[in-house]
């Protein structure tokens, strides 16, 4: 089996169910620590810490390209040090396995 950041994410316009919150409790540990499942498990959070403006606009500007890559894009919040992602796969109300994808992958570009 493939990591994470070797799989590429499949398009998902529903007519799936979500990962139930065993399976994406299960799925956290293949990513970096610090993301968290939300309180009612229908999304993946992480809050991305950095020096000044500039670190932090540069990792968005590299998670957006990974978006567009992957056709799957986070919610974002964005201020001076900080980034806060939030992955769910919004077709099926919930996660799905490209959400763990998406983060693996960012969590590389966030360790480079």
């Amino acid at each position: 089996m493939s990591t994470l950041t070797e799989r590429k994410c499949t398009p998902c316009e529903g007519g799936i169910a979500p990962l139930t919150r065993t399976q994406a409790e299960s799925k956290l540990g293949e990513l970096a620590a610090g993301w968290q499942l939300a309180a009612d498990g229908t999304s993946l959070v992480r809050e991305f810490r950095f020096g000044d403006f500039l670190r932090t606009m540069s990792f968005v500007n590299a998670l957006a390209h990974v978006a567009n890559i992957e056709d799957h894009h986070p919610d974002l919040e964005v201020g001076y040090s900080y980034c806060r992602v939030r992955y769910s796969t919004h077709a099926i109300g919930g996660l799905s396995d490209n959400d763990f994808i998406c983060a693996a992958k960012i969590d590389r570009i966030a360790l480079s």
